[in-house]
């Protein structure tokens, strides 16, 4: 049985690297210190919802906001063993039940687009621009 927590940030460092790792997010020669520290995004963000089976992480997501008009999704990631099972689309639902009338932003890979059109979002071909992260 799947519980959905939004109290806790602090998600566990290894299980969540393992995530980004099966969702081929990270490089193979990610430093052991960044490992360590992986969570801190998370612990920066406005609100994180996590997917549990028992105490095993099986997907997460983050949101930047400003709790009104704008709301960001970040690092949507479910475990390759639970995929399909609609974790991700009750990860994004959770979301965007916490800030319901707030205009919702993400930027997906192009074989995710249709999964996030599913829930409702629409493709925006204003510009996007970006400066990429050192992890990039």
């Amino acid at each position: 049985m799947i519980t959905y927590r939004d109290d806790i940030k602090n998600l566990p460092t290894e299980q969540l690297y393992r995530l980004f790792e099966q969702a081929g997010w990270v490089r193979n020669d990610t430093p052991q210190v960044q490992i360590e520290y992986f969570n801190a995004p998370f612990l920066s963000s406005t609100l994180v919802v996590s997917a549990w089976e028992d105490a095993r992480l099986v997907g997460s997501v983050r949101v930047l906001s400003d709790g009104i008009i704008r709301s960001s999704l970040y690092d949507l990631v479910v475990d390759a063993e639970y995929r399909m099972r609609g974790i991700g689309a009750e990860l994004v639902r959770r979301c965007r039940a916490v800030y319901p009338n707030s205009e919702w932003l993400l930027q997906a890979a192009p074989d995710a687009v249709g999964f996030y059109e599913k829930l409702g979002f629409a493709v925006n071909n204003e510009m996007f621009l970006s400066i990429p992260s050192i992890y990039q």
